[in-house]
C-alpha cells in the first residue's frame, strides 16, 4: 500500500508541474502568479517524495532546486 501511495504522489506532482506549464504556455496563468508557483512548489515536493523512495538522487536534487526557486518566487510575489 505504501508504494502505491508513493506512486500516486509522483503522479500528482507530474500533473501539477505539467499542468502549470501548460496553463502558462496557453496564456491562462502567468509564470509570476502565486498559483503557478504553488503548483510548481507542491509538484516538486511530490516528486521529491517519489524520487527519494526510488533512490533517484539526481531527480531529488533537481526538485529540491525547483522548490527553492518556487519559494523565492512566492516570497517575491507576496512582497509586491
Amino acid at each position: 500500500m505504501y508504494l502505491i501511495f508513493v506512486e500516486i504522489i509522483g503522479w500528482i506532482g507530474s500533473i501539477l508541474i505539467v499542468g502549470a506549464f501548460a496553463l502558462n504556455a496557453l496564456n491562462k496563468i502567468s509564470s509570476t502568479s502565486i498559483n503557478y508557483q504553488l503548483a510548481n512548489l507542491f509538484g516538486a515536493i511530490c516528486f521529491i517524495i517519489n524520487t527519494l523512495e526510488h533512490k533517484a538522487y539526481p531527480s531529488v536534487f533537481v526538485n529540491v532546486v525547483w522548490v527553492i526557486i518556487a519559494v523565492i518566487a512566492i516570497i517575491k510575489a507576496r512582497k509586491k
